[in-house]
C-alpha cells in the first residue's frame, strides 16, 4: 500500500508539472506476462547489470526486460552494450504516470544514483515494487523543486529495499531518515560469467587429436594483428617445437586469405570450419567461428585476448576465458574492458604485452605448468568473487515477483 502523500511531494509535483511527454506510449508495446523494468544510471554499469539479467532469465521463463536510462542520456556511447534502451521522461514534464501506464511494470530495479522523484513515487503508489542497489543520494529534482528538503528521503523509501555499496553510503541513507531494516550493505555487482557446457565427446576428442601438445589460443583476432601473432608464434615454436595455435579471427571474411597466407608462411594449417583433420605436424588451427571458443578457451592454457594490439580496437571480453582455465595475455588497447583488465591484472590472471616480441615471450612463459596454473587459479578466484552478490540479486528479484504474482491472484 503506497504512502501517505508528503506535502513536499505534492509541491514538487506542482513545480516540476509540464507538458505531458508525448513519446513514451510510442516506442513499443508492452510485452506480455512479466515485467521486469531496469534503470541505469551510468553507462559502465551496463554490461554488469545485463550479465545479472540473463541470470536472472535463466531462472524465469517467460519474463520481459524494460531497461531505461537518463532523459538526458547521449545513447550513442551505449550501442556497444547491447540491450534496447529506452529513455526516462525528464522530470519537468507529466510523463512518469504516461510511462508506467503504458509498461506496467512487474517490478522495477533501480542502480545507482540520479533518483527521479516523480517516476519513483509514481511506481510506489501504483503498488509496483522496487528494489534499489548500489545506492546513491543523489537525486535528479526538477529545477523547481531543489529547495524541497525532504524530497530525496522520501524518494529514497519508496523503495522495499535499498543495497548500499559500503557501510558509509549505508549510513548517509540511513541518516536521512531510512528505516534500517530497509538498508543493508552489499558490494557492487560484477560479472561472473556462466559459460555454456560443451559436449564432453568432442573435448575429448579434440584433446586425443592435439595429443598432449601445448596449446594457446588468439582469439577475436583482427586481420591487423595477424603478422604480430604469427610472428610471435614462430618465436615461440623455437623454445616449445610442438607448439599450437589456435587462430580465430574476428571477422570470417578474413578466413580463407589468412589460409593462403599461411602456406606462402610455410606454416601447416588446419581448417576447422572446413572441417580439415587436426595432425601432429599441424602448427596453426584456423577458426573463425565464435561459438567455437568455448571449445578452445577449454583446451588452451593461454589465450592472447584480440582486438588489443591496435590503436582503438577496444579489446575483447576477457571474463569467459579466464572461466574457463585459460591465462590472459593482451595488447594495451582494451577500454572496453578495462575494468576487467584491470581486476585481472591486479589478481595475477592477466599479462599485458605489446609487441609480437613480447606477446612470444609471455606464451612461452605463460606455458610453464606452474605459472599457467597460478594464473589460471588467480583468474578463477576474481570471476567468482561477484558470484555471491549476484546470487542473492537474482533471489531477491525472484521473491518479488513471486510475492507480486501472488498478489496479483488476489485481486
Amino acid at each position: 500500500m503506497s504512502k501517505p502523500r508528503s506535502l513536499s511531494l505534492a509541491a514538487y509535483r506542482v513545480l516540476s508539472w509540464g507538458v505531458p511527454h508525448p513519446s513514451v506510449a510510442a516506442t513499443g508495446p508492452r510485452p506480455e506476462g512479466e515485467v521486469l523494468w531496469v534503470h541505469v544510471n551510468s553507462e559502465d554499469r551496463l554490461r554488469v547489470v545485463s550479465d545479472l539479467c540473463q541470470r536472472i532469465l535463466a531462472v524465469r521463463p517467460g519474463l520481459s526486460l524494460l531497461f531505461t536510462v537518463p532523459p538526458d542520456t547521449d545513447l550513442a556511447p551505449w550501442a556497444e552494450h547491447a540491450p534496447s534502451l529506452i529513455k526516462l521522461p525528464a522530470e519537468q514534464t507529466g510523463g512518469a504516470r504516461a510511462f508506467l501506464d503504458h509498461w506496467r511494470p512487474d517490478i522495477g530495479l533501480w542502480v545507482g544514483g540520479g533518483l527521479m522523484p516523480n517516476v519513483i513515487t509514481r511506481a510506489e503508489e501504483k503498488g509496483i515494487p522496487l528494489l534499489l542497489i548500489e545506492a546513491e543520494t543523489d537525486t535528479k529534482v526538477a529545477r523547481g523543486g531543489r529547495w524541497l528538503p525532504d524530497i530525496t528521503r522520501y524518494t529514497l523509501d519508496c523503495f522495499d529495499q535499498v543495497l548500499a555499496p559500503t557501510e558509509e553510503a549505508a549510513r548517509a541513507i540511513r541518516r536521512l531518515g531510512i528505516a534500517f531494516s530497509k538498508v543493508t550493505v552489499s558490494p557492487p555487482l560484477r560479472i561472473s560469467p556462466m559459460p555454456r557446457p560443451w559436449p564432453e565427446d568432442e573435448l575429448i576428442e579434440i584433446n586425443h587429436a592435439l595429443s598432449g601438445r601445448p596449446v594457446w589460443l588468439a582469439a577475436c583476432v583482427k586481420d591487423t594483428e595477424f603478422i604480430s601473432v604469427l610472428s610471435a608464434h614462430r618465436q615461440a615454436m623455437k623454445i616449445l617445437p610442438r607448439l599450437a595455435l589456435v587462430m580465430n579471427v574476428a571477422d570470417p571474411a578474413e578466413s580463407s586469405p589468412l589460409q593462403r597466407r599461411l602456406e606462402t608462411m610455410d606454416l601447416r594449417c588446419a581448417c576447422w570450419d572446413d572441417g580439415q583433420p587436426i595432425e601432429d605436424t599441424t602448427q596453426v588451427i584456423l577458426s573463425s567461428e565464435a561459438e567455437d571458443l568455448g571449445l578452445w578457451h577449454r583446451v588452451s592454457s593461454v589465450t592472447f585476448m584480440g582486438s588489443s594490439l591496435d590503436r582503438g580496437a577496444g579489446g575483447q571480453d576477457p571474463l569467459t576465458s579466464t572461466a574457463l582455465g585459460s591465462a590472459v595475455v593482451h595488447g594495451p588497447f582494451v577500454h572496453l574492458h578495462r575494468d576487467s583488465y584491470e581486476r585481472l591484472g591486479r589478481a595475477g590472471a592477466a599479462r599485458a604485452v605489446r609487441s609480437a616480441t613480447e606477446l612470444g615471450d609471455a606464451v612461452v612463459e605463460m606455458l610453464a605448468p606452474d605459472r599457467c596454473a597460478d594464473m589460471a587459479l588467480a583468474g578463477w578466484q576474481v570471476v567468482t568473487e561477484g558470484a555471491p552478490q549476484s546470487d542473492q540479486m537474482v533471489e531477491m528479484v525472484q521473491d518479488m515477483l513471486d510475492r507480486r504474482r501472488a498478489q496479483d491472484a488476489r485481486t
